[in-house]
């Protein structure tokens, strides 16, 4: 499982750099492995990002700007999908993968029989 954050690193919006820096340190500080994916300094990134974003996730206007974060080819979420997971108050080694539809994250979960 690769994580993917992309990420601006020249981004000259205060909003944007630190919610970048919120979900790379949520990841960091729960032990996730992710790889850092900038789209200001390519290209490649850029546009496989605004074209792997669903549509239902995207901006009425404009594209879908930073921090965005995909599991591999999977796309995760973005800032508010962190903030969303991070009110559950779970274990992030519970999730197991994450899927957005029609604005609404859902959520595997690893269970165990008892």
């Amino acid at each position: 499982m690769v994580i993917k954050v992309y990420i601006a690193t020249s981004s000259g919006s205060t909003s944007i750099k630190k919610q970048q820096q919120d979900v790379m340190g949520f990841l960091s500080a729960n032990k996730i492995e992710f790889e850092e994916c900038d789209i200001a300094a390519n290209e490649d990134n850029r546009k496989w990002m605004r074209e792997n974003v669903p549509e239902e996730a995207r901006p009425a206007a404009g594209n879908p700007l930073p921090p965005q974060i995909f599991n591999q080819d999977r796309y995760c979420g973005n800032y508010e999908a962190v903030g969303f997971i991070r009110g559950l108050s779970l274990s992030p080694s519970e999730l197991r993968g994450c899927r957005v539809y029609k604005g609404f994250i859902s959520l595997s979960f690893r269970t165990t029989r008892l």
